[in-house]
């Protein structure tokens, strides 16, 4: 047997020995005010239509929007990012732009709904065009690609139209090059300087993003991968992000969440803005499909997942359980 003086003098294990304990010690902690609920709205549907791909998650009517707006306020969501199925596209995408089309519509409707809600707008063409891509596309060769430049006149058409509809928060998803500058440039040319860009500085060409497609009724077809990070660039991701905030970003994004932590952890070294992570689609769908399975404690491996973002380094996690995070944290 060992002397006493041969054993550790600190113990890891002393400050784990109840609740309570662990509770005083608690490093990473989660709130409601870290969340950002997305809310898929379509034009043209008189009920709810539920996405086979992500359990739970449906597209509401825009005659309904105002009621779950007043819902999820009232269950402790504090913000809220919009997403649009448009039965109105176009090459360009220009209902975006449109004082009446969806995109103003929807940011009316929430606003006159709970003026007290954060609504921010996801501001990209997708959803909006015929062809499924994040702007104006030309030819390349053999290949569709999109034009940069000629994407960002209409983006900064399209940011313009949110600001009137009294959007509280920009939030451009395209990753096109200089479109923070380009957005920045239209709202404070406009009279909108006071309105805040939480960019999608890092946004990878990732495979977590199937769910949503089914959850926007893409027409998508191809790939994005000339506008999209490459999965595997961790430095270019940082660069991308630092570009981001040098041209005006008030708050950057990662997304995906889970498998990109260390791109995370790696912006927050670096940057002092805060920062948001997007937990997407996919990774909702795989965690209730275990659940489903019966394989895993969905709320131990949401709450886990939360915390891991937090840890890692983000302020604000966009995540399809924001609503359910009020029931859970309260419990």
């Amino acid at each position: 047997m060992q002397s006493p003086s041969a054993y550790p003098t600190f113990r890891f294990r002393r400050l784990r020995q109840t609740s309570v304990l662990r509770k005083l010690v608690k490093e990473t902690r989660l709130s409601m005010d870290d969340f950002i609920l997305p809310i898929f709205v379509e034009e043209g549907i008189e009920q709810p239509v539920a996405i086979p791909s992500m359990t739970g998650v449906v597209r509401y009517p825009e005659t309904q929007l105002a009621e779950v707006v007043q819902r999820v306020w009232r269950a402790g969501v504090k913000a809220i990012i919009l997403f649009g199925v448009s039965t109105h596209k176009d090459e360009d995408g220009s209902d975006t732009w449109s004082e009446n089309g969806l995109l103003a519509r929807m940011i009316r409707i929430a606003k006159a709904a709970v003026p007290e809600m954060l609504v921010i707008s996801d501001n990209c063409f997708c959803e909006y065009t015929t062809h499924g891509h994040c702007g104006v596309i030309h030819s390349c060769g053999n290949t569709v690609d999109v034009d940069n430049d000629l994407t960002l006149i209409n983006l900064q058409k399209q940011v313009v139209a949110s600001a009137k509809a009294g959007v509280d928060m920009i939030a451009p998803s395209g990753m096109q090059d200089g479109m923070i500058a380009a957005i920045r440039e239209a709202l404070d040319a406009a009279g909108y300087r006071h309105i805040p860009v939480m960019s999608y500085s890092t946004k990878f060409a990732s495979a977590f993003y199937g769910p949503f497609r089914d959850a926007v009724d893409s027409t998508f077809k191809g790939t994005r991968d000339t506008y999209q990070m490459d999965p595997a660039n961790g430095r270019e991701a940082l660069a991308e992000s630092l570009l981001d905030e040098a041209e005006g970003a008030d708050i950057l994004m990662v997304k995906p969440g889970i498998a990109y932590l260390d791109v995370l952890a790696n912006i927050r070294a670096h940057s002092s803005r805060p920062l948001a992570v997007y937990q997407v689609s996919g990774e909702y769908a795989m965690i209730k499909a275990g659940a489903a399975a019966g394989v895993i404690d969905e709320k131990a491996i949401v709450l886990e997942s939360l915390q891991a973002f937090k840890r890692a380094g983000a302020d604000l996690i966009i995540t399809y359980y924001a609503e359910q995070m009020a029931e859970w944290l309260t419990a």
